[in-house]
């Protein structure tokens, strides 16, 4: 796997705790996310109504959340147009969904917000659809990335057991092995960068096989001061 630091449309990024975690909503970390959890869920699954006209019974699908995938992908191949609050619903919903899964993960022990950024940055661009995007290429996007789904497979087991070593490291010493912390942020990092091929279909450019994130910028020269 490459450990250059590859430039992709995606970036995501988790800062390290440097001090003492909370070892208690650690310990009782699952229990502890069960509230924003169910909120999660509330906003990502679909609810559904029942009528009965006689012998018939209809079911219709009256709301649901998660990201917009199947509707960007019509709009993309039929109209080269990718709906502006349609990319901000996907933005919002996936870093809502990042911190939830950097919670679960012990990467950071602030209860994740609904709105706020918080230590979890999760940013890609607005695609312009009609120059960034192939219109036929959202069709077989998911399929594409297949490769990627058997690496995610063994990566996200070997995430778990890291994050199982981190508890106990956690309870005992109060502190994330940083090194742990990085590869499970660098899992976290590859399947987004997957998703937001495949899924949030923000860009036509495959997903690197590596778990590095960009490389930090150059610092800005101080400005004169000015008397």
């Amino acid at each position: 796997m490459s450990q250059a630091a590859p430039d992709y449309p995606l970036q995501f990024d988790v800062e390290y705790p440097d001090r003492n975690l909370n070892r208690l909503t650690t310990a009782f970390r699952i229990f502890v996310a069960i509230p924003i959890l169910i909120v999660l869920s509330a906003i990502s699954g679909a609810s559904w109504s029942t009528s009965d006209f006689g012998d018939t019974q209809t079911n219709t699908a009256a709301a649901a959340g998660g990201i917009l995938f199947f509707p960007t992908l019509l709009m993309i191949v039929f109209r080269q147009k990718y709906p502006r609050w349609w990319f901000d619903w996907n933005l919002q919903f996936s870093r809502f969904s990042a911190r939830v899964t950097t919670y679960l993960a012990l990467l950071r022990d602030e209860y994740p917000s609904t709105d706020e950024e918080q230590a979890v940055r999760l940013d890609f661009e607005y695609p312009n659809a009609q120059t960034d995007l192939n219109r036929w290429l959202p069709l077989v996007k998911w399929l594409l990335a297949v490769p990627h789904y058997f690496v995610l497979i063994f990566l996200g087991l070997a995430a778990f057991i890291c994050v199982v070593v981190a508890w106990f490291a956690i309870l005992f010493t109060g502190r994330y092995p940083r090194g742990l912390f990085n590869f499970v942020v660098g899992v976290e990092r590859w399947g987004w960068r997957v998703a937001a091929y495949a899924f949030l279909l923000i860009t036509d450019k495959y997903p690197p096989f590596s778990l590095a994130g960009a490389a930090p910028s150059a610092p800005a020269a101080p400005e004169p001061t000015a008397f």
